[in-house]
């Protein structure tokens, strides 16, 4: 009996670590929460609460499932405002601005990039007679994220001034549940491949999003974008199969990686085409940081209570507190990243930020290397080489584009991504 008592929680151990299972188990928990708001929306909307309703509740009802429906002709507003205020300082000013924005995004992102790989690759607490632990819990990391990016983003609408807000609140939670997927898929993909495959994946996002255009959307694209598609395919290529296996265990790529890589590009491509939609509402790029990070924390609290995993992590970090130094700074540079990011696309495009975030992923492919000791092979290294120069390459393109469409009229100037 206690052998087989043994046996079976051996096995639900095991169940409880595969990906699969415990990605339907925290999408079993945001149903649980995404339903029966469903239900009550379709409630109200039925009964024609909008104009039946009254009391102490209507405010916020009339907010979260109507919202004023007063949509923006011109939803990059606020961006082209900052912009041309940035137009008129000084030389000197924008050159500080702009160092400011680029030393505050990679100051973010590489410390959230090298944090990231150690708290899902290391274990915590080893001594030389045991080994440690390693913290598995994903969604826990995704929580603290979110509670504090909610926390920055609340406190910066109540400070500063911000648009009208028209959107129902309801509509973010869509874009909410896309981000909480992605994030998940992108921290427990470093369970089954290293940091710089994850990278080059994310880098690479161009290619399946041609395709879907081309295929669902008919889209027509440039000769350049073709090219810079086609080179980005063969650096990752060659990063990939230079890659060894019996050079380090972090460098084998496996299936359940690459399942994991997929979801993460599918939901992170949803969540900014869904923003872009609800940027056609009157808002702020922070006032969507804000709406977006309340569901998630409203999501991904529900889920981990309802599992009983909250209270394990909080567990974790109290028997471990230099994962819970870990988890804390990284939530605090994840929280002011996305602040740096409104921040640099309002005040110099979207270009100069792709060109600075396409910077901090070659340096964070170079500190993980130096950091966790990666092994990169020359022609892997090539391959890196070739992926970088063709991202820049569509950044020039790009750029040379816009100066051809300047005479554009305004409602033709797309929406920028966040």
């Amino acid at each position: 009996m206690a052998a087989s008592e043994v046996v079976s929680a051996a096995l639900q151990d095991s169940w409880g670590d595969f990906w699969l299972f415990r990605f339907f188990l925290n999408a079993a928990g945001y149903a649980s929460i995404m339903v029966p708001g469903f239900l009550l929306i379709q409630y109200f909307k039925r009964k024609n609460y909008l104009e039946t309703g009254r009391g102490i509740c209507f405010p916020v009802i009339k907010s979260c499932v109507f919202g004023s429906e007063a949509k923006s002709a011109h939803p990059d507003d606020v961006s082209l405002a900052a912009r041309n205020e940035t137009m008129e300082s000084s030389t000197a000013q924008q050159i500080l601005k702009l160092l400011f924005c680029a030393a505050g995004l990679q100051a973010s992102y590489l410390t959230w990039g090298v944090l990231q790989e150690r708290v899902m690759t290391r274990t915590y607490g080893a001594t030389e007679t045991d080994p440690g632990e390693k913290f598995k819990d994903s969604q826990f990391l995704v929580f603290m994220n979110r509670i504090l990016a909610f926390t920055v983003a609340g406190l910066y609408c109540a400070l500063t001034k911000q648009p009208r807000h028209g959107a129902p609140m309801y509509k973010y939670s869509f874009a909410s549940l896309s981000n909480i997927l992605s994030s998940w898929c992108q921290y427990e993909a470093l369970k089954y491949i290293s940091f710089p495959t994850q990278v080059l994946a994310k880098a690479s996002k161009v290619i399946p999003v041609m395709l879907m255009g081309k295929l669902v959307s008919r889209k027509s694209y440039e000769y350049w974008e073709y090219l810079t598609a086609v080179l980005i395919s063969v650096g990752v290529s060659m990063f990939l199969l230079s890659s060894a296996p019996t050079k380090h265990l972090s460098t084998v790529t496996t299936f359940s990686g690459v399942v994991l890589l997929a979801g993460y590009i599918v939901f992170d491509s949803f969540t900014s085409n869904w923003q872009d939609a609800l940027f056609t509402y009157k808002m702020s790029p922070v006032q969507m940081m804000f709406g977006v990070n309340i569901f998630s924390c409203l999501f991904t609290m529900g889920s981990l209570l309802e599992q009983g995993a909250l209270l394990e992590s909080v567990r974790f970090m109290a028997r471990h507190s230099e994962f819970a130094a870990h988890a804390v700074l990284l939530s605090i540079c994840s929280a002011f990243g996305q602040l740096f990011i409104f921040y640099t696309i309002n005040q110099f495009g979207a270009a100069v930020f792709t060109i600075i975030m396409t910077l901090r992923q070659a340096f964070a492919i170079l500190l993980s290397c130096l950091i966790y000791g990666h092994a990169i092979t020359v022609v892997g290294g090539l391959g890196v080489a070739v992926v970088f120069m063709a991202l820049f390459l569509r950044v020039y393109a790009r750029s040379r584009m816009k100066k051809r469409s300047k005479k554009l009229p305004a409602s033709e100037v797309p929406v920028q991504k966040v």
